[in-house]
Formats: C-alpha cells, structure tokens, sequence
C-alpha cells in the first residue's frame, strides 16, 4: 500500500505569512540593507519594494520548476544564477523606466542579489514546494518587504523633509530632522517600529493568556 500523501496547505497560507506573521522585515529581520540605506522616501521605498518582489516571485517560480533537476550539490550556486538574472532584468527596466530613480539606487538594486530574503526564500520553500504555493509565498513575501519598506520610508521623508511624495505635509515654519534622512535615521525609526511591534505581540500574548484563564475557569 502507498503511504497517504500530506495535503498542500492553501495559497492563502504561505501569502498571509509572508504579509505579517513571517514579515521578513519585522519578524526574521532580513533584508536590512535596503531597509536602512535607500528607504529616505516613499518613492524609493516603493521602487526598491518593486523591484525585490519582481526578482522573488521570478525567482521562486524558476527554481520551483526546476527543483527536481537541479543537483543538491550545486543548488545554491544554481540559485545565485537564476536570482542574478531576474536581478538584472529588474536593474534594466529600472534605467530605461525610471532614470532618476536608478540613479539614485544602483548600487543597492545590483545588490538585491544577495539579499538574504531571497535566497532564503529560494532555498527553505521554492525548491521544497510546488510552483502556485511558492508564487504565493514569494507574493506574501514581496507584499511584507514592500510594505516595510513604504512604511519606514514614508515616516522618514515627512520627519525629515516634511514631504509625502514630495508634498509638502508642514507650514512653512516646520524645521525639518535632518538625521531622518540620513543612515542613523533609518536605524532609528526601524528600531522604534520594532519596539512598538513586539510590545503589541506582548500585549496579544497577554490578552489571550487571559482569555484562556477565564475560559478554564469558567466551563460552560
């Protein structure tokens, strides 16, 4: 007789992880690079944003594919490759589309490359999974990095430019925090964020905790 094959979880699951519970930037952590260097605005934070959840998407569906053709011993080279290319696409598009943009971020498009996100992506789930579910962890994924990154980059640019996608947000009197757009400025509002993210975990965790202490002590 053959062994019963476990269930695929739903699509929803891994995208919903990869949005909040497993958000690469404020859960694992990964991904500082970015997050700290070039999000000093919305606009960045949504083109570096795009340009990661293209490469990861790109890259889980290839690797997915082809998972049970490429060698173990070579896989994380094999991996680099694939991400190398859909890194190059993203960086070719960015310069024809959006000169400014590329301008200002090169050097840090070029190393999405080696950004931690994607290949951990690449190796803890698409080559262990089909290719919708690692598509939909790649979105999930992409949508959290995305979302940290417009978050952190929206908080600097008004505290320290006083601007929303360069509308200006204050009165001619505000004095702009020049710190905010600088690197220690992205140290500082990620360090912030983080804080408030885990005091919210603890006050969830707290509140349950209770909710099950009257639910033990009170059985219906």
């Amino acid at each position: 007789m053959t062994e019963p094959t476990e269930a695929a979880p739903p699509l929803s699951e891994p995208f919903f992880n990869g949005v909040w519970r497993e958000n690469p930037t404020f859960v694992q952590v990964l991904g500082m690079c970015p997050a700290l260097a070039v999000t000093n605005s919305v606009l960045n934070g949504i083109v570096m944003g795009a340009a990661t959840t293209f490469v990861l998407v790109m890259s889980s569906l290839m690797i997915s594919a082809l998972r049970k053709l490429i060698p173990s011993q070579v896989r994380i080279s094999t991996y680099v490759v694939v991400i190398a290319t859909f890194v190059t696409v993203a960086d070719f598009t960015l310069q024809a589309m959006l000169p400014a943009a590329h301008h200002e971020m090169a050097a840090f498009i070029s190393l999405i490359v080696v950004n931690c996100v994607i290949l951990g992506r690449a190796e803890a789930f698409a080559s262990r999974n089909p290719v919708l579910l690692s598509i939909a962890d790649a979105l999930g994924m992409g949508l959290g990095f995305s979302l940290a990154m417009v978050l952190i980059g929206g908080i600097r640019e008004v505290l320290g430019s006083g601007s929303f996608f360069g509308i200006p947000v204050f009165g001619p009197g505000f004095e702009p925090w020049v710190v905010m757009v600088l690197p220690p400025g992205g140290f500082l509002v990620l360090g912030v964020l983080l804080l408030g993210l885990a005091k919210l975990a603890e006050l969830r965790g707290r509140a349950e905790e209770q909710r099950s202490r009257a639910a033990g002590e009170n059985p219906r």
